[in-house]
């Protein structure tokens, strides 16, 4: 009598065999969606970098053009410095453009300054550089975010730009090669700047690099103004003279007589004997 009561009182549970079966196939259900979502994710997010990337790229280019636009452009008292090196192995460069001033002793004076540097990114966990911007001078270069600024941020006057750089080199083009460095008082004729945010391999001087085909690249003139000579080559090798050129050396066949017109001579074909 107590047998059947006691039967009919309590149920028969799962046994610990039966849990651990179903915890097993959760678990494996569980890592298989969770699989499939992180797959989906990364070619997501390949996609959108693949995307992003060259648009972003495009972006610093065109606000380092700006730059020398407006500041060579303002007088010829402009200096411009370069150079190239390494940080943690990425490639990264720096490009300094001053425009200064002489006062009646001689004096040179910063009336504006632009650095554009490449740092290493101590704060990502992936690794990679920054590239930070930085305006020093007189007056303000943004009246209304610069007066808000506080006094920590006045005295630290780089901003970061962009992160995630794989890549970031300066050059001066010169002939079918290029100079990574300028020194020089007199400002380069252009210049070349070449960023990627692709993935970078190691190279066999243990440095960092980046796929040819997977770089940003854009080529600056420094002065839109210059005047530009275009000549030809006879077949002498002898250079012509531009006809653009107001400044000749010799006198052409057409001279301006002291009357105002032009005496035009008529030449005789020679005929050989």
């Amino acid at each position: 009598m107590n047998s059947r009561t006691g039967q009919s009182r309590f149920r028969r549970g799962y046994s610990l065999g039966e849990m651990l079966a179903a915890l097993v196939i959760g678990a494996m259900v569980l890592t298989a969606i969770l699989g499939v979502y992180g797959q989906a994710n990364r070619a997501a997010e390949a996609v959108l970098s693949k995307i992003e990337a060259p648009a972003l790229g495009a972006e610093v280019l065109q606000r380092i053009a700006e730059d020398l636009d407006r500041i060579v452009g303002a007088d010829g008292n402009v200096t411009v410095q370069i150079r190239n090196g390494f940080d943690n192995g990425f490639i990264t460069g720096e490009l300094i453009v001053r425009r200064i001033l002489k006062d009646a002793e001689n004096k040179e004076l910063t009336l504006e300054e632009i650095t554009w540097r490449g740092g290493y990114d101590y704060d990502s966990a992936v690794p990679g550089l920054v590239i930070y911007r930085s305006r020093t001078g007189v007056g303000l270069e943004d009246k209304l975010l610069d007066a808000k600024r506080e006094q920590w941020e006045s005295n630290y006057s780089f901003v970061p730009v962009c992160r995630g750089v794989t890549y970031f080199r300066i050059e001066v083009p010169k002939g079918d090669g290029a100079v990574d460095r300028w020194t020089s008082p007199s400002p380069p004729p252009g210049v070349r700047v070449t960023l990627s945010f692709a993935q970078p391999y190691e190279t066999v001087r243990g440095t960092l690099d980046v796929a040819e085909e997977a770089k940003v690249s854009r080529t600056m003139a420094v002065d839109r103004l210059r005047t530009i000579r275009f000549g030809t080559t006879a077949g002498s090798g002898t250079e012509i003279q531009d006809g653009n050129d107001a400044s000749t050396d010799g006198e052409s066949e057409t001279e301006k007589s002291g009357s105002g017109q032009v005496d035009v001579r008529s030449v005789q074909p020679t005929r050989k004997r």
